[in-house]
């Protein structure tokens, strides 16, 4: 598919996991896609990989701090600069805290919530005057811990409610300029942020059991459904939080008697 060709694509925290999938994925549809992130060697792999593999279209890099208004609007300013417009805007940067409100420590809580939740209404300050010029998009990435609750995630699930609803609110003020902003709800997925329990046979065993597909997701799909939301073809979709979950959120929440 080219459904992209031309258009001009920001993915924040593109250095990795679903982020480096939605940029290459965006990419092999035809766009120059600009990937942000605070390892630049993490992102210069990414966009070695995208010319080596010769796609359509580009992926280029900026180091920048999604918790950093400053630094986003720079990233924006310097794409639009280059490109001339702004098509769509991912926001996908975003950091897991764990531990209950008692445990969780204040820093690691201003840590998660500057950059899950004020990263992305960061991103769409710095967007919102191009997209609305270019009849753009907006997907963010959240999480189904943003819908849910989990067990010792206060401030996971703090910032990706927030970021949740903020895409609602986003986009019921945004419609009337023309720009479209929606999200995607990823469940488990097989990413640098889980390697932790990769290996761990007993918990995976425990995830398998709670998605009713049986496993994890690979983030190549979670680009597929951001590709889609960003596209035309979504193009009367709008304030959709769109669960890529295995069927998680189809659950009531009691075990499989299986």
């Amino acid at each position: 598919m080219s459904r992209f060709t031309d258009k001009v694509v920001i993915v924040t925290g593109g250095g990795s996991g679903i982020g480096a999938a939605t940029a290459q994925r965006f990419a092999a549809e035809g766009a120059h896609v600009v990937i942000t992130g605070r390892r630049r060697a993490n992102l210069e792999a990414v966009a070695a990989a995208a010319a080596a593999a010769a796609l359509a279209g580009s992926i280029t890099v900026e180091v920048a701090d999604s918790s950093d208004f400053d630094q986003l609007q720079g990233v924006v300013a310097r794409t639009v600069g280059t490109h001339g417009h702004l098509d769509v805007l991912v926001n996908n940067a975003g950091i897991v805290s764990r531990g209950t409100i008692a445990d969780l420590d204040v820093d690691d809580w201003s840590e998660v919530i500057d950059v899950d939740l004020s990263g992305t209404f960061y991103g769409m300050k710095a967007a919102l005057p191009h997209l609305i010029a270019s009849g753009g998009s907006i997907v963010n990435v959240t999480s189904v811990s943003g819908v849910r609750g989990d067990w010792s995630m206060a401030g996971y699930n703090a910032a990706k409610g927030g970021a949740t609803n903020l895409t609602l609110a986003a986009a019921m003020d945004h419609a009337k300029d023309g720009v479209r902003v929606n999200a995607v709800a990823p469940s488990f997925t097989l990413t640098e942020m889980t390697d932790d329990i990769k290996d761990d046979e007993e918990t995976l065993a425990a995830m398998a059991n709670r998605i009713p597909l049986g496993r994890g997701a690979q983030p190549e799909e979670i680009a597929a459904a951001i590709a889609f939301l960003a596209s035309d073809d979504a193009s009367f979709i709008t304030g959709a939080v769109l669960p890529v979950d295995g069927g998680v959120t189809a659950s009531n929440g009691q075990p499989n008697p299986a």
